[in-house]
């Protein structure tokens, strides 16, 4: 079946003009649906490389200068910087804006723009693409890269379904695969799944990195290793707010890790190879058998 182009958008706003933004604004001009797009960032310097490098047609001063004329509203921004990002704009909003995020958190994000935008808020769809690289910054912005991705809308009863509606299509345009869930029922799967695993990257590569002799072992690490701290490349700030925001659930989360790590180590300590085998081989099978969007 051939992919539906994304609804036409008269002015785009990009708030934050960095992969996700940038990625965003990119994939939409490919497929024709923009006339125009401004973006603003926090670091000015972000919003001149955008400019440089054709990702966005003009630079504002600030967001609600971004905000004012566009009919799409993208922000891509720390979670913890979404309501006063969107109270700076809440008075310069076309009355038909549909404005979305990109955050990694659900429940926060929400009650934010709850707060900050009033009667407003039927304006706002919270949507978080499953989708990044290594690497952060406008340079490494990509087209393609919610192609093939899952999408998360987490409307509310206050959110305008009409509103809802082009947000579906918008990302199904890009090539996105969307859903629908609550804010909560998204941090508390999210816990599991992201945040989780990037608490974990973050902790084992600085296990290695704090020993005398860090330089020889990370000499020495493999695909393995590779693999497993990938994640642990990500933003500094991005994964704080994420970490604070949603520290009830990864907490869970965490406590259930710790009790399968804790069955491990008492199976080692105990020499017992069978138990250890016992405890792995459904784990492996389980790994096998999984598949990327399954």
């Amino acid at each position: 079946m051939m992919q539906a182009r994304p609804p036409a958008v008269e002015r785009l706003a990009v708030i934050g003009c960095g992969l996700m933004g940038g990625s965003f604004a990119l994939a939409l001009r490919q497929a024709g649906s923009v006339g125009g797009i401004v973006g603003h960032s926090r670091s000015p310097a972000s919003a001149c490389r955008a400019l440089e490098l054709g990702v966005i047609d003009e630079v504002a001063p600030d967001a609600a200068d971004a905000a004012a004329g566009a009919d799409l509203i993208l922000l891509s921004v720390p979670v913890g910087s979404t309501g006063a990002v969107l109270a700076a704009m809440r008075e310069s909003m076309r009355p038909d804006a549909l404005c979305m995020d990109v955050g990694s958190t659900k429940a926060d994000v929400v009650a934010a723009a709850a707060s900050a935008l009033g009667p407003r808020i039927d304006r706002f769809v919270g949507a978080h693409p499953i989708a990044g690289k290594e690497r952060a910054g406008v340079e490494h912005a990509d087209a393609a890269l919610y192609q093939g991705c899952r999408v998360i809308l987490t409307p509310t009863p206050q959110t305008d379904p009409a509103r809802v509606a082009r947000a579906d299509a918008l990302w199904r345009g890009l090539g996105a695969r969307v859903s629908t869930l609550g804010p909560a029922e998204h941090d508390a799967a999210l816990a599991a799944v992201s945040h989780l695993p990037h608490l974990l990257a973050f902790a084992a590569f600085r296990a290695v990195a704090a020993q005398d002799d860090a330089q020889t072992l990370l000499s020495l690490a493999g695909p393995g290793f590779r693999d497993f701290t990938r994640i642990a490349a990500g933003d500094p700030a991005l994964w704080r707010d994420v970490l604070i925001a949603n520290r009830t659930q990864v907490l869970d989360q965490a406590r259930r890790f710790r009790a399968e790590l804790q069955s491990m180590e008492a199976a080692m300590v105990a020499g017992d190879a069978d138990a250890i085998e016992a405890l792995i081989a459904p784990a492996a099978a389980g790994r096998s058998r999984w598949r990327l969007g399954g």
